[in-house]
């Protein structure tokens, strides 16, 4: 084939292409003029090129900052650990300078109109080193009334807080500190509200007392007005096995209750004598915090415990309902939408 007739093959080829690409079914044509380099805008080109050049850049920057810090920041060695804290403390103060306000910071921290404090475990007046591990977490569930009493007076003296949750889920532990926060919610101006969850039974129950209104599910356990001191006496088998009790106290009931050693007599005479106390003090405090005849609360106090709609009809709570209920109640008394910092 000569190159004549090879030349005249490729402008027929090129002919029939351009009619199909051009035929109606595509339903568009190709604008040949545009595929020329002579007539692309080169500029916008280059700079499309840049900011791609800019955002892959970017974007591996990030990832390999990512991996240092994953494969080299996070060491033992205290130098290492100095710079991450270092270079923290930066990104934190420009975020801070450049786009946080303190208005920003107040209105986070102040998101919240109702405050919501939690009553768990065993309810002590403080908590005791001896509860926490070597990390300062609590051994096992325990509140402190120390801690719910100062949460109380500072949702009292917060002018954004509108109410106070208190969230219980408690069998039992100190009477004084059942005392201690039901005379603090007692004492409050703003709305309370004590919510049973589970169970909120003996001083559980007696700090619930202290609230305006009391919520409880159906289901849950409530009262138990009662008190015990009982507790296990290892003496029998200590003689068994052959141990003797050296008593060693200038008074003969300093060494009162000790396991190790019988009761006498006289000295469970002593305990039950505060255990009568504790128990008249607890059916006075019921009475007197739920408005309610004080042979009423004798006739319930038992020590026996009730379930919610028992309690309800029994007047030792206020309300069936949980969460919900109670965010519904207060938004009517405070008139707002109810959000809760816990």
């Amino acid at each position: 084939m000569t190159n004549q007739n090879k030349i005249l093959l490729k402008q027929t080829l090129f002919k029939k292409l351009k009619q199909l690409f051009t035929y109606s079914i595509f339903n568009f044509k190709i604008n040949y003029s545009r595929i020329n380099p002579k007539n692309y805008n080169w500029k916008k080109v280059k700079n499309f090129l840049k900011m791609f050049i800019i955002v892959m850049t970017a974007v591996f920057m990030v990832l390999l900052t990512i991996d240092i810090i994953k494969t080299d920041f996070f060491s033992n060695d205290e130098e290492d650990e100095k710079f991450v804290s270092d270079i923290s403390d930066r990104i934190i103060a420009h975020l801070d300078e450049n786009y946080f306000t303190a208005e920003d910071t107040i209105d986070t921290i102040n998101n919240c109109n109702v405050t919501g404090i939690i009553l768990h475990g065993e309810l002590t007046t403080y908590i005791s080193p001896d509860s926490l591990d070597e990390n300062s977490n609590l051994l096992y569930d325990q509140s402190a009334s120390k801690d719910i009493v100062y949460y109380i007076n500072e949702a009292e003296k917060d002018d954004s807080i509108k109410a106070i949750i208190l969230e219980i889920d408690s069998y039992g532990g100190s009477a004084v500190a059942a005392e201690e926060i039901s005379n603090a919610l007692e004492n409050a101006k703003k709305p309370t509200v004590a919510f049973i969850r589970n169970g909120g039974v003996s001083v559980g129950y007696w700090s619930a007392t202290g609230a305006d209104k009391i919520f409880a599910s159906k289901n849950s356990d409530v009262g138990s007005i009662g008190v015990t001191m009982s507790y296990i006496d290892y003496a029998g088998q200590n003689q068994k096995e052959g141990l003797t009790y050296n008593q060693l106290s200038s008074g003969k009931f300093k060494d009162m209750g000790d396991p190790d050693k019988a009761l006498s007599a006289e000295e469970t005479k002593l305990l039950m004598r505060d255990v009568n106390i504790i128990y008249q003090n607890f059916i006075k405090a019921v009475a007197e915090n739920r408005n309610l005849d004080i042979k009423k609360v004798e006739s319930l106090a038992d020590g026996s415990s009730i379930l919610g709609q028992m309690a309800l009809e029994n007047g030792l709570i206020d309300q069936i309902g949980e969460m919900p209920e109670v965010k519904e109640y207060l938004k009517e008394k405070i008139g707002e939408e109810v959000e809760v910092c816990w």
